[in-house]
């Protein structure tokens, strides 16, 4: 290859990146050709759309200091809250009813009040309780009323209440400071234990029967990817009263067996009565749970290109493709959630919705044969993760920051905890090749919307997918990830599961995972739960 040739073609490579780094910097500048409804039409929808739009951070703060200065009680902070404090434990967007909007939507009507949905816990109460307030109007509340007996039927008694940060933190410090403390030499001399080389893991649900409020607390090496580290030890912590020195130990199971408390394993242990299975120490990188790559990659990964920008458009909490159009928004309870979503205009459905993620659990282990985890109860919006560019969605997707209150009295900002992109499925909606009679050949090219976000719940991520399709089709779509979820292999543990390392069991478990989803197709009609 001669010099001229090589300076051409250097030439044509300089071009094609500058092309590039253009396209790259004016991406936000370039005509949305997925604009096929007219702007003023447009900007009607987009003001719609906020009747369902999540609390802005002042909204979220001004409901905090109107049940600060107008329930009566004294709320502590829930970061820093004891069982027995007043607090909130979360504010989240109180949707209006469904005929309301759709008189504001459809007939003219007014707009519906913006109102907030505050849960509360009363610890410090004669009868302790959590408490369900809507608060409204915002921006500026005026009024506020329980639903908690119209909700469910009557008051929730305290015990029911999901546990906080707080308490997890408070159960991590009780389990430090007085229950391994009372086993010494099993600690030191078995688990190797040195205040922070254990961390404790939450099974679910606390208790079998109502009143119930203890939980087995599985302990792992503290380590990258502890949750696939077992050591062997499980200890059951009641945790119902609402003074934190009178939590105690109700069972401790190490390797096999069961002991009415740490004081007794650790007699047993003295007195050489225990068959002692030592867990070799991981490194700080987990070894095997690393998620560090085990090989450079040999070459950069393909990059989506949008030659004119995006086919769609994203104003506030509405969304526009094509012939698509809805709203969005993000529960902390229950997570992503869209509404009044329409396909050339014509609404097919009012709200479609992650409601629920359920996982059930099997092992020769007290604490996974037991476990029952429902997510929304820890909540899938509250434990939403921030989204990396280019890994978790694409380089050119549209990130959105999201905002919610729970464990706090301060609103916390989620940067770019949900993503909007359209993507090529990989092959054509429909082709034809005709080699008869006459020749042709016709295609489509199979292009569809996405809406992402991804929670991070204990060991598993969540990856929450609607997808909005040409041919008029919506697709839920839910992936997990993350880590197992495991117990210390002993006995017949690989008749629940395999085995993942060691002294590792991976358990064997089902997922169910619910969805709402609210027709309006020709008219409206009912809701369904699937």
């Amino acid at each position: 290859m001669n010099l001229k040739t090589v300076l051409i073609l250097l030439g044509l490579a300089l071009a094609t990146i500058f092309a590039l780094v253009c396209v790259l910097l004016t991406r936000e500048r370039t005509p949305r050709t997925c604009q096929h409804l007219p702007l003023e039409q447009e900007d009607i929808e987009d003001g719609q759309s906020l009747v369902f739009a999540d609390l802005t951070a002042e909204e979220m703060s001004q409901v905090v200091r109107y049940l600060q200065g107008h329930l009566g009680v004294p709320l502590v902070d829930a970061s820093r809250a004891k069982p027995s404090d007043n607090c909130i434990a979360s504010v989240d967007l109180q949707v209006p009813a469904k005929a309301e909007v759709l008189r504001f939507l459809d007939a003219g009507g007014a707009r519906p009040p913006r109102e907030a949905l505050a849960v509360l816990y009363f610890g410090n109460q004669p009868e302790p309780n959590i408490t369900e307030y809507v608060v409204g109007p915002l921006p500026t509340p005026a009024y506020h009323r329980d639903v908690t007996v119209h909700k469910y039927g009557g008051k929730v008694p305290y015990h029911r209440r999901p546990t906080l940060a707080v308490e997890y933190k408070q159960l991590g410090g009780f389990l430090k400071k007085q229950v391994f403390a009372s086993a010494p030499a099993f600690m030191q001399q078995v688990m190797e234990y040195d205040g922070a080389n254990l961390a404790p893991v939450t099974a679910a649900p606390r208790g079998f029967q109502s009143g119930d409020r203890v939980t087995w607390f599985v302990l792992f090496q503290n380590v990258s990817g502890f949750f696939v580290h077992p050591v062997g030890l499980e200890v059951l912590v009641d945790h119902s009263s609402l003074d934190i020195s009178q939590w105690a130990v109700s069972r401790v199971f190490y390797n096999g067996q069961y002991y009415r408390d740490m004081v007794q394993l650790e007699s047993a242990y003295v007195q050489g009565r225990i068959s002692v299975e030592k867990v070799r120490k991981a490194p700080w990188d987990g070894d095997f749970s690393s998620m560090k790559p085990r090989a450079r990659a040999a070459a950069l990964f393909p990059v989506q290109f949008e030659p004119q920008g995006p086919r769609y458009s994203v104003r506030n909490n509405h969304v526009l493709f094509q012939g698509w159009s809805f709203a969005f928004g993000m529960s902390v309870s229950t997570g992503l959630r869209l509404f009044d979503i329409r396909h050339k205009g014509e609404r097919v459905a009012y709200e479609i919705s992650v409601q629920e993620a359920l996982s059930v659990y099997g092992s020769n282990c007290p604490a996974g044969m037991s476990t029952r985890y429902m997510d929304g109860s820890f909540g899938l919006g509250r434990y939403t993760s921030p989204l990396v560019r280019g890994v978790d969605c694409p380089y050119l997707a549209t990130y959105v920051d999201t905002r919610s209150l729970s464990d706090s009295l301060r609103p916390k900002k989620r940067r770019a905890s949900l993503c909007i992109f359209e993507q090529n499925m990989g092959s054509p909606l429909r082709r034809h090749y005709s080699n008869l009679q006459s020749l042709y050949y016709g295609g489509l090219v199979n292009s569809a919307l996405v809406i992402r976000s991804i929670a991070t719940v204990g060991n598993y991520d969540y990856v929450w997918d609607f997808i909005f399709y040409q041919n008029g089709a919506i697709e839920g779509k839910v992936q997990a990830t993350g880590y197992p979820s495991s117990s210390f292999l002993h006995g017949d543990g690989l008749r629940y599961g395999n085995r993942l390392w060691e002294h590792t069991l991976g358990t064997i478990h089902t997922h169910f995972v619910n969805y709402k989803v609210d027709l309006d197709v020709g008219g409206r009609s009912g809701s369904w739960l699937f």
